[in-house]
């Protein structure tokens, strides 16, 4: 299926910063033995990366806002359309030489998400959609997994690590889901994992305490690949949300129902 012309910009600006972070991961690798680490490195490629995208994007639909991970909301002259941008979500992969790092590119209209792009430039993996167009990796249409008992699935999580609230609140529903699955995988890439949730790799995905250009992306490609996000709550996910579950109707609906046995804490932990 051609591209749209949206689609299109959205391939440019990614395949633009993958060229410049494939680049840079290149050299991680020899950064490893410095005593200092390559985290100041890591953090230009991940600016330069932004600052291509941001280029790229505004030449060709000029006017549009942005939310973006390290420029933040961005207003433009069109309040109808807004880019929600992660230049490199997998930063700590990316640092330690691992290759499941991605762009992520959603474009959210009037209060709804109807574009959404994450590319995987070591990996070669571009997985695309536009609302009411299905979901796509590479030239390839894309379907979430038909598995509905629970027992049968590999479900995808984030870690809270150093610095991050939550653990507790993780460690509690992870001792629940852990008893009521097949697996539990992380891949340090919240934009990876929804992606393949939509792709069929993993059967459900659950994280709390994200932001939202984590995730855009990756909603607009998970629904269109025949896939159900919401709140661990089960409410509609917007602009604000924080915390996401996505899967099939069947396995969405089962982790929401074990997430409700676990009580939220009044306020996040920090331990």
């Amino acid at each position: 299926m051609p591209a749209s012309a949206l689609m299109n910009v959205m391939l440019g600006a990614a395949r633009k910063a993958g060229r410049s972070l494939a680049r840079d991961f290149g050299e991680v690798e020899h950064l490893q033995i410095s005593v200092k680490g390559p985290g100041n490195f890591v953090t230009a490629a991940d600016h330069k990366a932004e600052e291509i995208i941001f280029n790229e994007l505004s030449r060709a639909r000029p006017g549009y806002g942005f939310i973006m991970e390290e420029r933040g909301r961005v207003e433009g002259a069109d309040k109808s359309h807004t880019w929600i941008v992660d230049p490199l979500d997998g930063t700590t992969n990316f640092l330690h030489g691992n290759p499941l790092f991605s762009i992520s590119i959603g474009l959210e209209r009037e209060g709804e998400f109807v574009a959404g792009l994450i590319y995987m430039p070591v990996l070669n993996e571009t997985y695309t959609a536009e609302k009411g167009k299905g979901a796509f990796l590479n030239d390839r249409r894309i379907r979430v997994a038909a598995r509905s008992n629970l027992a049968d699935s590999l479900i995808a999580t984030g870690i809270p690590h150093l610095g991050r609230p939550g653990q507790k609140q993780f460690v509690a529903e992870l001792d629940v889901i852990m008893g009521a699955v097949s697996g539990v995988r992380r891949s340090g890439s919240a934009a990876l994992d929804l992606a393949w949730t939509a792709a069929g790799r993993f059967d459900g995905y659950w994280e709390r305490n994200l932001h939202i250009w984590d995730v855009a992306a990756g909603i607009v490609v998970l629904r269109e690949a025949g896939g159900f996000i919401t709140d661990p709550e089960g409410k509609p996910v917007t602009l604000e949300s924080r915390s996401f579950l996505a899967g099939n109707e069947s396995i969405h609906n089962d982790l929401k129902r074990l997430l409700k046995k676990v009580p939220v804490l009044a306020a996040p932990d920090a331990s």
